[in-house]
């Protein structure tokens, strides 16, 4: 369990990056939240993915003073929804490059080893969408992600935390060239990673976002 929580962590934090690469502008790709491979991430759909995690919040708790909260707790929400949207390609081609493949049946094996190890599958949901950020709706498709990551890993005969897994999403993000609308930060191909634009001038109010749901 401790293993599928550190994979799952790593597919919906933001990691912290270094160098920034040059991004997409919003005259090149009008109405594209991020270019991935050729495909729009539309700023809709985005925030669609975002609406969904704060309805699932909303109808999680008995009151606005809990909602409030539960966004306070994950204000970045819309920019690690978006790294999650991206890595979710980078990863999906990675696998594709290994021949890694995951069936639903497998989707279905590890949901239901999760729903008898946390006491259920609203438990798992509520789990899911208070540490990744995660709607109920898309639990499958997080858990999809994961058994790719971890699959992938066991076909380059490493795991998920060795430089090796994360030198063929660097592969999977330059041959996808990867592309972020400037509002979002950049892509660090080196990292497979989103990262925050440098604005020296604004002023920071928040404190850093750390690893973890956001």
């Amino acid at each position: 369990m401790h293993r599928r929580r550190r994979t799952a962590l790593l597919f919906t934090a933001v990691i912290a990056a270094a160098p920034l690469l040059s991004a997409c502008g919003s005259d090149a790709h009008p109405g594209a939240a991020a270019v991935v491979g050729g495909q729009r991430i539309t700023v809709a759909q985005l925030e669609n993915r975002v609406g969904e995690v704060r309805s699932a919040q909303r109808a999680a708790v008995s009151d606005d003073a809990q909602y409030k909260q539960a966004v306070a707790q994950t204000g970045s929400l819309t920019r690690d929804t978006l790294h999650g949207m991206v890595l979710d390609r980078v990863l999906h081609r990675a696998a594709q490059d290994e021949d890694v493949t995951v069936s639903r049946h497998e989707i279905q094996q590890m949901r239901t080893g999760l729903e008898q190890q946390v006491g259920g599958s609203k438990a798992l949901e509520t789990a899911w969408l208070q540490q990744y950020g995660v709607a109920p709706a898309r639990l499958d498709d997080n858990l999809r992600l994961q058994l790719e990551a971890q699959k992938l890993a066991q076909a380059l005969g490493t795991d998920t935390s060795k430089p090796a897994f994360w030198n063929a999403l660097s592969k999977a993000s330059k041959e996808l060239h990867v592309d972020l609308n400037p509002r979002y930060g950049t892509w660090d191909v080196q990292k497979s990673s989103r990262v925050d634009a440098k604005t020296p001038w604004v002023r920071e109010v928040t404190a850093p976002a750390t690893q973890g749901t956001a």
